[in-house]
């Protein structure tokens, strides 16, 4: 039995098994589990019996062939010459599945899109209710002789942290839907995209900096005096 399948159903080593085949029963226990790599195309089945188990029972035979492009025709022919064969082409069906994953794949980084937008604005409002607050401490800060580099520089980082939190958070939760999607939804290994976290932390802050000092302009371009009572 494939081991994959053997999980999903909750096999193990010594189960029996039994199928109904053109209505006779036949029944088996697993004596050994097989990891396959599906991915190959090669042919293969979820469960294979001992040679002669299956012997004067109704079959099908299947195979698999590389055709090359441009040799389409070739199908047409061969199903016309011999009409009880089904032809599968692989390709179409690899094909639709990359469209699919590709399609999911999109719906993730909308989510992501969508969770980061909402966090910067989220951010920018919790900026905007503290602006005042923030303007004061600026101002009273540059009364008691604090530099405007030391003063860009504690606000840089201040809103970088801000900005990276609100990105890394928006992420988080996309590599989250994803990790989901990939293990629930398709079945299939989760490849974890650091990038993701990357690009929603840088993206917070160039997003916070500059919106952060946009809002400070005039207490930081105003002298210490004007500032404060600007401020105050």
């Amino acid at each position: 039995v494939e081991q994959g399948l053997a999980e999903t159903l909750g096999l193990k080593l010594g189960d029996r098994l039994s199928y109904d085949i053109a209505g006779e029963r036949l029944t088996g226990p697993i004596t050994s589990l097989r990891k396959l790599s599906w991915d190959s195309m090669r042919v293969n089945f979820f469960v294979i019996t001992p040679d002669g188990m299956l012997d004067g029972y109704p079959a099908s035979y299947i195979t698999a062939f590389h055709l090359p492009a441009g040799r389409a025709d070739f199908i047409s022919r061969l199903v016309g010459r011999f009409p009880n064969l089904t032809v599968i082409d692989v390709e179409s069906v690899v094909r639709q599945l990359q469209n699919t994953l590709d399609q999911v794949s999109r719906a993730v980084q909308a989510v992501f899109a969508f969770a980061l937008a909402a966090g910067l604005v989220v951010l920018y409002a919790a900026m905007q209710g503290t602006a005042d607050e923030r303007a004061q401490e600026v101002a009273i800060l540059r009364a008691l002789g604090a530099r405007r580099q030391q003063l860009r520089l504690m606000l840089l980082a201040e809103f970088a942290a801000l900005g990276g939190g609100a990105g890394l958070l928006a992420g988080m939760g996309a590599t989250l839907i994803a990790w989901a999607l990939a293990s629930f939804a398709f079945h299939l290994p989760y490849l974890p995209a650091p990038w993701l976290l990357l690009q929603g932390f840088m993206t917070g802050v160039l997003v916070a900096v500059p919106a952060g000092f946009w809002g400070l302009r005039e207490t930081m371009s105003a002298s210490p005096l004007q500032a404060l009572r600007e401020a105050g």
